[in-house]
């Protein structure tokens, strides 16, 4: 509920967050402008020994009177853009990808030193998908390739007691209200297909991370083959002023130069401690705030299995609510379910291993506990649908999250200089929406925008800052119904109140009884319709149904064939949430 006076001050603000961007000029009375790329300019990143840098800071700011160089794309003259990229994650890479497209001189620094193919699926809305297909029409073929469909099917908030456990599908109406044989099980639908239609727009789904990095980084390596650096991650910075770019630090101990540094490198970030002043995964004794960072009063189990259960094909992801907690499964393609139970524990309530989204993975606290056993205990007097699925998945796949999310930051820009904060280092979200990623999608595509409409080196600070107002309304209305979505479902929601059983007869039964013709007809409408509001692409007309068609076949011939497989007792592996590979857990510092 912390968001709450934020969004009204927000949705009060002024529309010209939206606005588009006003032509960039070149003012000669303020800037002498070189009409010729001066030979430094034509030099890759440059490495060199933290003395040669500070060496180097010591003379840009010695040379204030250094004229501003000009900024090419194809058809103007001037050198390309030098971008540094802290993180190799989705916003990174995608970030990376659309820069190289414009003609940048681009470089990610990753701190794994090899990407691995770990990582459960992660959703693309219909939002980050308009703008994946404007960035490059190959990459959103070859993501079309590799992507399940979530929201063609029936997606919504499921009855956790009630649902009688033959996965049934039945309607979302009243009826129960005056028929006492009216099943209860779905209690409000999400209208996702419908949101999607009326923009236009190709269905919400997933696709697994590993697929994605991949294809990302194939498609950068096109255009730049050694644009990545791995095993050496953004330590910190020195940013050198109006049109004098900046000394990006590096954990070797070396350094490289760029005009832009942009922090894509998570929740836990380097480049944003040293913006805002952190130090990085500090904690509180309770872990209640880390890094800046505040934890949702949620933690997360996670798994992931292959189960044909009665309505795969006619489900997308399916909500189990009850008493303070919740229970997601989504069908992620190839026969797989994945789920998530989200419980109000305190932080570090910790069970099972933690290590998906990059972050790192430590072992089971007990190594002899049955972790879906424990789960299940959480679940008792659920409906056998949770426990079918539960009882599907191996206990050694389980894993579990603590999750912190920030508070927008209305008062303090995402730019310092020449570096900019983009996605989770600046704006971590709750993953109710899964809007995670497609945020720092977003993010990507608008800071490449500007920067490519920026023609001299001096009108990078500026046109930083003018990021951060393009942003700030639209991710921070996005984090605040994130987190609004959790605290909710946890906190407001219990079993709906029915007249024909005993199952709901608290306050917040009766509230959210009353809450679903407004959950129904009004909330989930405008919220979907305003997640997807944002498609640079625009309409597209047929596509998105072509794309349906050509999926299903895939989709069901995959699925047969996992199933016929694992009838016949052999042996397939469903993915775990982990990203990359395990590495030694880092100790979290404590305040005293």
């Amino acid at each position: 509920m912390k968001f709450v006076p934020s969004c009204l001050f927000l949705i009060l603000a002024s529309a010209s967050a939206f606005a588009p961007p006003q032509p960039f000029l070149v003012s000669q009375s303020k800037a002498m402008v070189m009409q010729q790329s001066s030979p430094r300019s034509l030099r890759p990143f440059s490495l060199g020994s933290t003395s040669e840098s500070m060496a180097m800071t010591e003379r840009n700011s010695e040379n204030n009177d250094t004229p501003y160089e000009l900024l090419s794309l194809p058809a103007r003259p001037g050198r390309p853009l030098k971008v540094a990229i802290a993180g190799g994650g989705v916003g990174g890479l995608t970030c990376a990808l659309y820069m190289l497209k414009k003609g940048f001189d681009v470089t990610v620094y990753e701190k794994t030193a090899a990407f691995a193919r770990f990582g459960g699926p992660i959703q693309f809305a219909s939002n980050a998908l308009s703008v994946l297909k404007e960035i490059d029409d190959d990459l959103f073929d070859r993501v079309m390739e590799k992507f399940t469909f979530t929201g063609t099917r029936t997606c919504g908030i499921k009855d956790g007691l009630r649902a009688d456990g033959s996965f049934r599908m039945t309607d979302d109406s009243i009826d129960y209200l005056v028929n006492p044989d009216a099943p209860a099980d779905w209690f409000v639908k999400f209208p996702l297909r419908q949101c999607a239609d009326l923009y236009g727009l190709p269905y919400t789904g997933v696709v697994d991370r590993p697929d994605l990095q991949e294809i990302l980084i194939e498609e950068c390596k096109k255009l730049k083959p050694d644009f990545i650096q791995n095993g050496n991650p953004v330590t910190g910075y020195v940013s050198h002023g109006k049109g004098k770019g900046v000394t990006v630090k590096l954990a070797d101990g070396n350094v490289a130069n760029a005009d832009v540094l942009v922090g894509s490198d998570g929740i836990w970030s380097a480049v944003r401690a040293q913006m805002y002043g952190e130090e990085i995964k500090k904690a509180t004794k309770d872990l209640k705030k880390r890094q800046g960072c505040t934890y949702s009063g949620y933690t997360v189990f996670a798994g992931e299995t292959i189960l044909k259960t009665p309505d795969y094909y006619e489900t997308g992801y399916k909500v189990y609510i009850g008493p303070q907690r919740y229970f997601v499964t989504s069908d992620v393609g190839d026969g797989r379910i994945q789920w998530y139970a989200f419980f109000a524990l305190p932080p570090g309530s910790k069970k099972a291993p933690s290590g998906w989204g990059g972050s790192a993975r430590d072992g089971q606290t007990d190594p002899e506990e049955n972790l879906v056993e424990y789960i299940k205990s959480l679940h008792e007097g659920w409906s056998d649908e949770v426990m079918t699925v539960l009882d599907a998945t191996p206990p050694d796949s389980v894993e579990q999250r603590d999750l912190y999310d920030r508070s927008p930051e209305l008062l303090r820009s995402w730019a310092d200089g020449n570096v900019v904060l983009i996605g989770d280092a600046v704006h971590p979200m709750m993953p109710n929406l899964g809007q995670g990623g497609c945020q720092a999608i977003e993010d990507a595509y608008v800071l490449t925008e500007l920067l490519a409409a920026t023609k001299t080196t001096d009108k990078i600070e500026k046109n930083l800052q003018e990021f951060y107002k393009k942003r700030i309304v639209r991710v921070s209305i996005v984090q605040f119904m994130s987190r609004l979505a959790s605290d909710l479902i946890i906190n407001a929601f219990d079993t709906p109140w029915s007249p024909h059983d005993t199952k709901g007869q608290s306050w917040k039964s009766y509230l959210t009884f009353f809450w679903k013709p407004l959950l129904q007809y009004l909330i989930f409408p405008a919220q979907f319709a305003y997640l997807y509001s944002y498609h640079p692409t625009g309409n597209m007309e047929n596509l998105p149904s072509m794309l349906e068609k050509v999926w299903k076949a895939r989709h069901f011939e995959g699925a047969e064939q996992v199933f016929q497989d694992v009838a016949n007792g052999k042996k397939v592996e469903s993915g775990g949430p982990s990203f990359f590979k395990k590495v030694e857990i880092e100790k979290t510092p404590v305040v005293p």
